[in-house]
């Protein structure tokens, strides 16, 4: 019997670290305002430094295939929308995905379903697209994304937006729209969750 994936709590990035980020994170939203004041070179720019953690965040939550794809334009829609609104108080980033949250909340309230995670086979299919079958951990990928189908969505949220998504509990906490400390008990609590299902599913591979 294979033992369950070890899981490792990511720390938060130390001050060195989080430089480079944080002068990505300073040029997104420097062109998320740029954007909203008109500039269409700024907001192409926006979309494309930010696409790949929407379209990330969206499946993580639960949308696979087509349905991530309508998500996250969904997603650019409304933020274009309000871009002219956007005082840069928060990180565009952090912003952003605020909306894309909210997307997949009524996209699930729309379809008149009880808010889940995408069924095994869609995590699988998500989990090829972004991790080839024959690489190291593939196997351990799908069965995280298998166990997060079980798990409470605001845990869920946490869990996938610090430790797989690797923002800080301060950018969780406003994505979220919760105190930090909020954040910290649902990380806690959905790697609980993820270690109890893994003890009780021995059929789970390891890498």
């Amino acid at each position: 019997m294979s033992p369950a994936p070890t899981l490792t709590p990511a720390p938060e990035p130390s001050a060195a670290r989080r430089v480079p980020a944080q002068q990505r994170d300073l040029q997104i939203t420097g062109w998320a305002l740029a954007a909203g004041c008109g500039d269409r070179e700024a907001a192409e720019r926006f979309v494309r430094a930010t696409y790949e953690d929407v379209r990330r965040f969206v499946t993580y939550l639960g949308a696979d295939g087509p349905a991530a794809e309508d998500m996250a334009q969904e997603t650019y829609l409304r933020a274009m929308t309000g871009l002219a609104g956007f005082a840069g108080r928060s990180c565009a980033r952090t912003w952003l995905l605020a909306i894309a949250r909210r997307v997949v909340i009524d996209g699930y309230r729309t379809a008149s379903v009880r808010p889940r995670i995408a069924d095994t086979a869609d995590w699988q299919a998500a989990a090829e697209r972004a991790q080839p079958r024959h690489t190291p951990g593939f196997d351990e990928t799908v069965a995280l994304f298998d166990a997060l189908r079980t798990m409470d969505a605001a845990r869920s949220q946490a869990f996938v937006l610090t430790q797989l998504m690797g923002m800080s509990y301060e950018e969780t906490a406003d994505t979220a729209g919760c105190p930090i400390g909020t954040v910290r008990s649902r990380v806690a609590r959905a790697r609980r969750d993820l270690a109890a299902v893994w003890s009780t599913e021995p059929s789970i591979p390891a890498a």
